[in-house]
């Protein structure tokens, strides 16, 4: 296991020079309305705006809010509506909870009336525009002594390596750093829901999931494109986020001889891994037993990231899984 470091560690956009040249920020337009200024600040990862007409955001050191708007509730309502429509979406009264995703990553989640009981909420996830390294994560003091050369060991001889961790932990930006540093002879291809990844690699692939358009069709699942990335030769197979039936399609292609691999779970803790991993195999039919026997093939190393109350992000411990005398799934 790995001991958790000294106060002070890990916040994503606290001051730490960026090792990663920054991706090409979308031009955000002018359907942002009020929100405009805060989407287009590069600290801000996340917006929200409640039905009482506070904004609030995170610059990743926790919520805070950051203004009053003098948005009317048919004010609110028109920009989710228009928020939705640059997603290709559509949200009204009989579809009053939407997801959709706009150029350049960006999330947008809407929650109309009556669902709503006291006005439209908006929810805004904001991409990174550039990303770290390990030597600036370890500059920050995300990882414990010894920590760093333990995930540099884990990248060089290519163990597929499962990140763990709870929603805005840090899961994301870690993967990132850890790919970027995999050797540049290496083609990494990446399964995303929504493209989040920035990895400073020559030779990175990404691929997006699709939603069905409002016909129901068109659909394209993360499940498929595991599959279709098993045909483009990829010497990583990363998936960016695992939460559903795909679980039996990556641990099959990392048991067929696909080193190096690497993807993320949510999870409070590193003792909740199996049970997690449990439920998302029993969405694909899998039994417990099969996902213990699979999971241990499959995946070498579990690190788990935590943020906490101050927004300090870093990794505070490791396992390994294996077979219980139930023959259920255990970390150790």
């Amino acid at each position: 296991m790995i001991d958790s470091p000294s106060p002070g560690g890990f916040v994503a956009v606290r001051g730490a020079g960026t090792a990663v040249p920054p991706a090409a920020a979308p031009a955000y337009p002018v359907e942002f309305g009020a929100l405009a200024d805060f989407v287009a600040d590069p600290r801000v990862t996340d917006v929200f705006v409640n039905a009482t007409g506070e904004i609030w955001i995170d610059r990743g050191e926790g919520l805070e809010v950051a203004a009053r708007i003098a948005l009317s509730e048919p004010d609110r309502h028109d920009l989710a509506v228009r928020l939705v429509a640059l997603g290709g979406r559509h949200v009204d009264e009989a579809s009053p909870c939407v997801d959709a995703r706009l150029a350049g990553g960006v999330r947008v989640h809407v929650v109309l009336p009556p669902v709503s009981p006291h006005g439209t909420l908006i929810s805004i996830r904001l991409p990174r525009r550039g990303g770290f390294s390990l030597d600036d994560l370890a500059a920050a003091g995300f990882f414990a002594a010894g920590a760093l050369e333990l995930v540099q060991s884990l990248i060089a001889r290519r163990e597929n390596i499962l990140i763990t961790g709870a929603g805005g932990s840090g899961k994301t930006t870690f993967l990132s750093a850890l790919l970027s540093s995999a050797s540049h002879r290496e083609r990494i291809v990446a399964i995303e829901d929504v493209a989040e990844l920035r990895v400073a690699h020559p030779h990175f692939v990404s691929l997006e999931s699709r939603q069905a358009n409002l016909e129901g069709a068109g659909e394209v699942s993360l499940s498929r494109l595991v599959r279709e990335a098993l045909r483009m030769r990829p010497d990583r197979l990363v998936l960016g986020e695992c939460r559903g039936a795909e679980l039996r399609e990556l641990l099959a292609a990392l048991n067929t001889g696909h080193d190096g691999g690497a993807g993320t779970l949510h999870a409070n803790s590193l003792a909740d891994v199996p049970a997690r991993l449990e439920a998302l195999g029993a969405l694909a039919g899998m039994s417990a037993t099969a996902v213990a026997r699979q999971a241990v093939s499959a995946i070498g190393t579990v690190l788990h990231v935590e943020r906490d109350a101050s927004g300090v992000r870093r990794l505070v411990a490791s396992g390994r899984f294996a077979v219980d005398d139930r023959d259920r799934l255990a970390v150790t």
